[in-house]
């Protein structure tokens, strides 16, 4: 999609990057790390300063204290510990439950892992959780139910409700959950909930995150993964196969990000508010209809308005026009 889209000069609202740098203090603080030498290989987990930083903000976040030595991974980006926490996790035959659509590599990295993938459709407008399906679905052999919240492609944040009723089914069936949490930091409509804080759920939680969402540096790839002890052993055993270890100073610089003072957040929220409302503004004005997003870069339309009999026809259609989409559909065909 973005190789089109460079191709013809197309716009991109697909990909999950912004069209503005990230800020000073943080490209500052990785120019200063360069120049001081921070240039050799990282400690496999995670330079300390930074292992420390991401559990200094997850305690802020969720009230949660771990222990950035023994429960905190670095990874290449939040990519990397999707793809560490699957393989690292999951055997051969293990049942996994997606909520759909979902970010692809979810499915690339549970292939790779020999999981049986189980879907479970989230339905406009609200793209709630169907939960009696969601109960149905869980077997003796289901290991994990990978979630996203805020949710991409949906924009759809899950409630409290949602994440107890989650959270009570993994726990009656000695299920994990693996909860990509990259764009906590862009909640819209309501506050960020990391189910891991919720009671009974840390030492059965993998949560995963990353600098390039909430500091717009998507390029620098720094992730990690939060989990307890004995979760957090098979992620570093896979991760010391896959990159080994992240960026030195970029490491520097990301602890140095994680400790921005709350308004930055603040700021950065009220930024992607208006921005949204442009959007969706625009959006409205030619004909879609919008579905409602707490959060993410995204919002999903609904092109029927325009008379064209499905979505791939629709987005060949706008290929004339230099614009390229995501198609929610194609994950959906897969269910």
């Amino acid at each position: 999609m973005s190789n089109l889209a460079i191709q013809y000069g197309g716009i991109n609202l697909g990909q999950g990057f912004p069209n503005f740098d990230g800020p000073e203090f943080v490209k500052e603080a990785a120019i200063q790390a360069i120049k001081d030498g921070k240039n050799q290989y990282a400690r496999g987990y995670g330079v300390p300063d930074l292992n420390l930083a991401i559990a200094e903000r997850f305690k802020k976040d969720t009230g949660l204290v771990v222990d950035p030595e023994k429960e905190v991974t670095v990874t290449s980006g939040c990519t990397e510990a999707i793809a560490a926490t699957m393989l690292g996790l999951i055997n051969p035959g293990d049942e996994v439950i997606l909520f759909a659509p979902f970010y692809d590599s979810y499915e690339a990295t549970l292939s790779m892992a020999g999981a049986k993938i189980k879907c479970i459709t989230l339905r406009p407008p609200d793209f709630s959780i169907p939960i009696n399906e969601l109960r149905s679905a869980i077997s003796k052999d289901t290991r994990a139910i990978l979630m996203n919240t805020p949710h991409n492609p949906t924009g759809k944040m899950f409630t409290k409700d949602e994440l107890n009723e989650i959270a009570s089914l993994c726990i009656e069936n000695d299920v994990l959950v693996f909860s990509d949490e990259v764009y906590d930091k862009l909640s819209f409509e309501m506050d960020h909930i990391s189910i891991a804080s919720l009671p009974g759920m840390y030492e059965r939680t993998v949560t995963m995150n990353s600098l390039g969402k909430t500091f717009s540096l998507t390029g620098w790839k720094i992730g990690w993964a939060i989990a307890p002890p004995h979760l957090t052993w098979g992620v570093r055993q896979a991760h010391a196969f896959l990159t080994f270890a992240t960026s030195t100073p970029m490491q520097s610089a990301a602890a140095t990000a994680l400790r921005a003072p709350d308004s930055y957040y603040e700021e950065l929220k009220k930024d992607y508010m208006a921005k949204k409302a442009i959007l969706v503004e625009g959006l409205n004005a030619v004909g879609f209809k919008v579905f409602p997003s707490s959060g993410t870069y995204f919002i999903i339309v609904d092109h029927t308005p325009f008379g064209l009999k499905n979505d791939v026809e629709f987005c060949e259609y706008l290929n004339d026009v230099e614009i390229y989409i995501l198609l929610v559909s194609d994950q959906r065909k897969q269910i």
